[in-house]
């Protein structure tokens, strides 16, 4: 992935702080509900629940191998990006709380929520050439090399993991994070394509 002449620096920052700032804000409707969601945020919210240690801290170490991939196969600016996008990620859903609280949030509804505001982030961060790591990386790696859709991708590794949650969760948990992921992962098939968006 190369850095396009469309998108100025001023550009990519707007646009990598909007795309936070949406995956912020479907991590704690997420996380507000109980859930759990797919690609590395879901490992990490696993892992968080299981221990009670912080959503932020284990997001940012769970993603640190992928960086060393994302150097060698996608580039230095893709990698910076990614790992200020991460960073970012992991101190606002930690402020987050602090700013917005809940009263209320019909669960069907909330799940629908945040899998669009989670989707439509990580499509802005991908047009900027960046992303929240992980299995994104390997996702847009796959697409950029054979063409196969990056969605689809996580789409399969959601799969698994939603598959081994199952196992830990009660099966209504699941269900309505699997109904998540599956929303989140649709908005990024249809929605990113390079026939479609030439800046990237």
């Amino acid at each position: 992935m190369t850095e396009t002449p469309d998108h100025t620096p001023l550009d990519d920052v707007q646009g990598i702080a909007l795309g936070v700032l949406m995956c912020g804000l479907g991590v704690q409707l997420l996380t507000h509900l109980g859930l759990i969601t797919g690609q590395t945020a879901g490992l990490a919210l696993v892992v968080s629940y299981l221990t009670g240690w912080s959503f932020g801290a284990v997001f940012f170490v769970v993603n640190l191998p992928f960086y060393v991939l994302a150097w060698r196969r996608l580039g230095r600016t893709f990698t910076i990006k990614s790992l200020v996008s991460v960073s970012l990620l992991s101190i606002s859903t930690a402020l987050l709380p602090e700013g917005l609280q809940i009263a209320y949030l019909q669960p069907v509804l909330g799940t629908v929520l945040q899998g669009a505001f989670v989707g439509l982030g990580l499509i802005i961060l991908f047009r900027h050439g960046g992303s929240l790591g992980g299995v994104g990386v390997v996702a847009l790696l796959i697409q950029d090399t054979t063409g196969f859709k990056a969605g689809y991708v996580q789409l399969i590794f959601d799969a698994v993991l939603f598959s081994v949650a199952a196992l830990l969760f009660p099966i209504s948990i699941v269900a309505l994070s699997l109904l998540g992921a599956i929303v989140l992962n649709l908005i990024i098939a249809v929605n990113h394509r390079r026939d479609r968006y030439v800046a990237t």
